[in-house]
């Protein structure tokens, strides 16, 4: 085992806050910060955090931020001279410390003479249970370097905003006040504190992987703990959808070729034949009889959005699914396959071009089928109720969109799936197509392509090479839904 440095290393509320998640993940981020690898979204929720705190921020215009360029020693100097000066505040960045654990206050505000409103801004859309802990490090530290609390709230974004004027976001947040909840926490944080640094003095702790390891947070070191993990079976029972295998696994199953069907929902035993014997569950009839009363032609819709905490455009929300892109693929005489396709790159509001050009691409008579329709469906329920004067096109189309996933769910299990019947779990069991070699390769990173291209400084060549990217990421989700559909038809 690699030791500590002799040197006390100090604490702070993320420190803490990692340390309740796992010892070990306390250990591993200060003593081995190297071993972290940091997930593919790691970097937009990075991103996310930081512009909805500068304009929590910017919401008080006569706040002081405490920049730390002079040091922590000069920020703490700042902070306490600040405050003794009797500064109407707000003040951001607030520093302070006790015992050893700094924190930094996201917003001060002056509450009557002597009291401050502590608020911790978060990008979620309400608290949640380790923000608790956070706030709670914060008001034990505070009250201990001498700062009268009247409250303590998380301010988080408030989903019912609706940005109703260019750049005005007076309302975008809401404070949940849980002074009296972080008290009660913050008379342990000595105890807390105590033990996060006995770990920190001692070797790397030893500490089975379990769901601690994604919750409250994905942890970065989860590749580094499971590299002496013993070898699992080919088949864990985990595979079993649904959590299914949990109450498997709580028993000490671990391979799923150890259950017998008898033992099992009749899903499940689908998904246990299918493994052992190599042999796909197909039910071609079924799956014909599910789509028969799907009128032609067949409209292949699929949408990608993007979702800002911050809303970008009038008439949006926090969180909103704004589509900027749609691929389309529709049936045509004898099932050839016209594309149809709309991509906005811009940065400008794509609602309404994107409406008109899909209601000008679909047939009104056409079955629109998606995969997990409910996404779609929400898409186009929010577009007619943003763009009134196309509302009726728009639900109409809702009206009419089907699912395509619960037909492969009971119709189709092939065991590469491996539980899942995602379209790219699927596809690649019923046909030759596949989501090798593209640059974007799902959501998420449609998402990041999209934020790259919109933003004003992107290169001319490299927003083109972006839009391409989305374009066959996105065409293939449609054609993979064509493939799928007569896959499972039998008709592949």
């Amino acid at each position: 085992m690699t030791k500590p440095s002799p040197s006390r290393p100090g604490l702070s509320k993320s420190r803490i806050t990692a340390f309740e998640q796992c010892p070990r993940r306390l250990w591993l981020m200060v003593h081995r910060p190297d071993l972290a690898r940091q997930d593919s979204g790691a970097e937009a929720r990075f991103a996310t955090g930081h512009d909805v705190g500068a304009l929590a921020c910017a919401l008080h215009p006569g706040g002081v931020m405490i920049e730390p360029e002079g040091g922590l020693d000069a920020a703490l100097a700042e902070t306490a001279w600040l405050i003794a000066e009797r500064h109407p505040g707000p003040l951001f960045e607030a520093t302070f410390q006790h015992d050893g654990v700094l924190v930094r206050a996201d917003i001060l505000e002056r509450e009557g003479r002597n009291g401050w409103r502590l608020a911790e801004v978060k990008s979620s859309t309400g608290p949640k249970d380790y923000h608790l802990g956070d706030l709670a490090t914060q008001v034990w530290v505070l009250r201990e370097a001498g700062v009268s609390l009247t409250s303590a709230a998380i301010r988080h974004i408030d989903t019912g905003f609706v940005l109703a004027r260019e750049g005005d976001y007076a309302g975008l947040f809401a404070d949940a006040d849980l002074l009296d909840e972080a008290s009660v926490l913050a008379q342990n944080r000595p105890k807390v504190v105590a033990a996060a640094r006995a770990v920190l003095a001692g070797e790397e702790p030893v500490r089975e992987m379990g769901d601690h390891c994604a919750s409250p947070f994905a942890c970065e070191f989860a590749a580094w703990c499971s590299r002496a993990a013993p070898v699992g079976p080919d088949w864990p029972v985990t595979i079993l959808p649904n959590g299914g295998g949990k109450k498997w696994a709580a028993q000490g199953v671990a391979d799923l070729l150890a259950l017998d069907e008898a033992q099992l929902s009749p899903k499940h035993a689908r998904v246990l034949a299918a493994t052992r014997d190599d042999r796909p569950f197909h039910d071609a009839m079924g799956a014909r009889a599910a789509m028969a009363g799907w009128a032609r032609p067949l409209a292949f819709l699929d949408f990608e959005t993007i979702n800002p905490a911050v809303p970008r455009w009038l008439g949006t929300r926090p969180y909103q699914q704004v589509p900027f892109q749609f691929s389309l693929h529709l049936e045509g005489a004898g099932g050839a396959m016209a594309h149809h396709e709309f991509l906005s790159v811009d940065g400008s509001d794509p609602r309404r071009p994107c409406a008109e050009a899909l209601i000008a691409a679909i047939p009104p008579e056409a079955t629109i089928v998606a995969y997990n329709a409910a996404f779609e469906k929400r898409v186009l329920r929010e577009l007619a109720r943003d763009l009134p004067d196309l509302a009726r096109p728009l639900l109409a189309m809702e009206a009419r969109t089907v699912d395509l996933l619960p037909v492969a769910r009971e119709h189709w299990y092939h065991r590469d799936q491996r539980g899942s019947w995602s379209i790219k779990a699927v596809l690649p069991t019923l046909s030759a197509l596949g989501y090798e070699g593209l640059e974007v390769k799902d959501g998420g990173s449609a998402q990041e392509a999209w934020l790259e291209a919109a933003d004003p400084a992107c290169a001319a060549d490299r927003r083109w090479a972006l839009a391409e990217q989305l374009k066959a990421y996105c065409a293939l989700d449609t054609l993979a839904m064509v493939a799928v559909m007569r896959g499972l038809a039998g008709e592949g």
